[in-house]
């Protein structure tokens, strides 16, 4: 497959203009001028052209949870849906996804392993999706958040065995609920910590023995830094939340930058309805604490906890858009969702870029997303490991 564009994003903020992306297999293999690789593919080769578009690496969304519908009440409609009906569901939520340019997510807690079942099938080809890095089953206090999810874990000993029981089931990631969280109406509140120190060291420790980087679910500030202190690889949320307000400690975003340490604040889709439900000031509050973040070079990835409470599963582009409120630059908001989240999901060598020998995941747009990021909306092709998948035709076969 030949695709050839008026623009190619080959790196952070640049531009290959009149480029060509040569695809064989599910991998890329030749990024160049339009003319070089047109003569270099042959005229057998399968040729969409879109002069006027832009490619861009497939977008990733780095927390999801396809086992959510992101209606008024996720956990009651889990609850009422077996697991082979709740399957069904999830392949829809995935094509959504793709359809909407993300060629990659991170699902940070289902149940019974059905993202991990539904991966399979998109890699096989027998459904249509994202690749799904999984965590499959989080990790919990007994009647912790998210408890319902079958994680519940008391102790070093029981962590350790769910940790070894997801990696041996495929997981990607091992997620740790370190804090409550409002999703689970009857569990802690989203500033308390739910692990001791022991208990997420054991955690970490299992999950890096396997070379498995850890996700921590943390609002609070004491559940922050314990999540820093035991190495965990990403913070979910980071909201830097207390009893009775926000208290962003700077000793310890120091070491989220030194440790490398990713942030992904998981924004929603409806960000722009967040002082309506918290207020104006508590919403500037915590819009501002992610702005700190940023300015002070903390690494910041883009998701959406699409499945959640008005979050559906084609509301990255609008989650982007918050960044740009705080004044983030489009190219380093690209990046967010492309190789920084690559690189944190521990696919940094395989996906995220357009360069040859990465996968073939590229999203083709209308328009321009350097000047406009809501051209990323405008979505004409998608390719995810060198399948093609069309929203609607826009295709010139030559």
């Amino acid at each position: 497959m030949l695709i050839t564009a008026g623009r190619v994003l080959v790196g952070s903020g640049t531009y290959l203009d009149d480029g060509a992306v040569l695809i064989e297999g599910d991998s890329i293999t030749a990024v160049g001028p339009r003319a070089q690789i047109a003569e270099r593919a042959g005229s057998d080769v399968m040729h969409l052209a879109f002069p006027e578009g832009t490619v861009v690496p497939g977008l990733i969304d780095a927390h999801v949870h396809l086992a959510f519908d992101g209606g008024a009440d996720p956990v009651a409609t889990l609850h009422e849906s077996s697991d082979e009906s709740l399957l069904q569901d999830m392949r829809r939520r995935a094509e959504q996804l793709l359809h909407s340019g993300v060629t990659t997510v991170r699902d940070l807690g289902d149940r019974s392993g059905l993202a991990l079942r539904l991966d399979k099938e998109i890699a096989d080809g027998s459904a249509a999706g994202p690749r799904i890095v999984s965590a499959s089953t989080p990790a919990t206090p007994p009647g912790g958040h998210c408890h319902f999810l079958g994680g519940e874990v008391s102790g070093v000993e029981e962590i350790r065995d769910l940790v070894r029981r997801n990696i041996t089931a495929g997981a990607g990631v091992i997620k740790a609920m370190v804090t409550g969280g409002g999703l689970t109406k009857d569990g802690p509140k989203s500033w308390q910590s739910q692990f001791t120190p022991e208990e997420l060291a054991a955690l970490v420790d299992e999950a890096h023995q396997a070379d498995v980087p850890v996700a921590a679910h943390a609002h609070g500030t004491e559940g922050i830094t314990a999540a820093v202190e035991a190495g965990v690889d990403t913070i979910e949320h980071c909201t830097w939340m207390t009893s009775d307000g926000f208290d962003l400690r700077q000793d310890v975003l120091k070491r989220i930058i030194d440790q490398g340490v990713a942030v992904c604040p998981a924004v929603s889709p409806h960000w722009q309805m967040l002082p309506r439900f918290f207020g104006e000031e508590r919403a500037a509050a915590m819009f501002d604490l992610v702005r700190q973040m940023a300015e002070a070079g903390a690494r910041l990835i883009a998701g959406t906890d699409a499945g959640v409470q008005r979050a559906g599963f084609d509301g990255l582009v609008p989650a982007l858009s918050f960044y740009a409120h705080l004044g983030l630059p489009n190219s380093k908001i690209l990046d967010m969702a492309t190789t920084d989240a690559a690189g944190a999901l521990g696919l940094g060598e395989t996906t995220g870029r357009i360069a040859p020998g990465f996968r073939a995941d590229l999203l083709v747009i209308g328009g321009d997303p350097l000047e406009d990021l809501t051209a990323l909306k405008a979505v004409r092709t998608v390719v995810a490991a060198g399948r093609r998948h069309e929203p609607r035709e826009t295709t010139a076969q030559q």
